[in-house]
């Protein structure tokens, strides 16, 4: 019998291109070909697989998928740490500090940590006590504000509280090393011994030299320690404290105010007269007394006598300095300091 006639849709190579292209449609054309039940079955299945394809790789992409927002989210704080934890920059100089956080991607903000309102003019001046992150806005830069108090200043124990300005200890009845000790954690510019007496010298070494007089006062706030000195004054070891400051440790000679005796002085012209003109003892006593006698010039000559200065009152101002006198006890003195000429042995 002759051969079945052969549709067009039977022809392998289009059933072949359906099987890749659509495989449905190549699977039923297949099944109505002439080829044999194993090439069918072959077709049938590889088709099948090619079709099934993409649909069993679809949950691995769901998954991927799924974890890309996941991976999304934890990325701006991998990204950017600096956010979730700036610099710490309590302690520093407010310049120096400012400077750290521009660099790490912050804006920067100070106010006065004190209970005052004063405005930092002079960045290097202030050091930073507290620093706080401000609330961000959705795409502003995250800000740092910083409390902030003078550099010579404590802070104080809470953003806004008064500053614990230090005060002065009691450092009298120490010795000037150990004084210096007890002072230096306040921070002084100085701390200056000097004598507790006018007429003492201090040595060069003064650390066993006790402390008799303070200032700053025991007590007293010390608000600006870099630009204060304390003065101790000192006496040597051994050496009592005097009642009070800028006192002389051998006090000068008190002036002695002796009755004046004009008598003896007369009496002495009256003899000395008495002598060079042999008159009676009154008309010796007259010519004591008189400018033209005898006695008269022998009292000048007692007066010469005593340095040219006659009689002195020892302690007494005197003038000029180098000038020499007696005393009526007829000691000796000379006009000489220290400070202004005083009569002195």
């Amino acid at each position: 019998m002759p051969a079945p006639v052969r549709r067009w849709w039977q022809h392998p190579a289009l059933i072949i291109a359906l099987l890749v292209v659509i495989p449905p449609a190549g699977i039923a054309l297949a099944w109505t070909s002439r080829w044999g039940q194993t090439k069918k079955v072959v077709a049938t299945v590889l088709a099948g697989l090619w079709f099934l394809t993409p649909f069993l790789g679809d949950p691995p992409k769901k998954a991927e998928a799924d974890s890309k927002p996941a991976a999304v989210a934890s990325a701006p704080p991998s990204a950017s740490p600096a956010r979730a934890e700036p610099p710490a920059l309590v302690g520093r100089n407010l310049k120096e500090a400012k400077a750290m956080a521009l660099a790490a991607g912050f804006g920067v903000l100070s106010h006065d940590a004190s209970e005052g309102n004063a405005a930092q003019v002079a960045e290097d001046t202030w050091k930073v006590c507290f620093q706080s992150v401000l609330t961000e806005k959705a795409g502003a830069i995250p800000t740092l504000d910083f409390g902030v108090v003078r550099t010579d200043a404590p802070c104080p124990a809470k953003d806004g509280d008064p500053i614990p300005y230090p005060k002065m200890p009691k450092v009298v009845g120490l010795a000037f090393a150990k004084a210096s000790e007890t002072l230096r954690p306040i921070g002084f510019q100085k701390i200056e011994p000097q004598s507790a007496y006018t007429d003492v010298t201090l040595p060069t070494a003064v650390d066993d030299w006790v402390v008799c007089f303070q200032e700053p006062e025991e007590g007293k706030e010390i608000s600006a320690p870099g630009t204060t000195s304390a003065a101790l004054k000192l006496a040597s070891p051994g050496t009592p404290c005097p009642s009070a400051p800028n006192t002389r440790l051998h006090p000068e000679p008190v002036p002695t105010h002796e009755d004046d005796d004009s008598g003896s002085t007369a009496s002495g012209g009256s003899s000395s007269g008495g002598s060079s003109s042999a008159g009676s003892s009154s008309g010796g006593s007259a010519s004591g007394g008189s400018s033209s006698s005898g006695g008269s010039s022998s009292s000048g000559g007692s007066d010469s006598g005593g340095g040219g200065a006659g009689t002195v009152t020892p302690g007494a101002f005197c003038s000029p300095a180098g000038a020499t006198g007696v005393s009526k006890k007829g000691v000796s003195y000379t006009c000489k300091g220290p400070g202004q000429p005083r009569w002195r042995q």
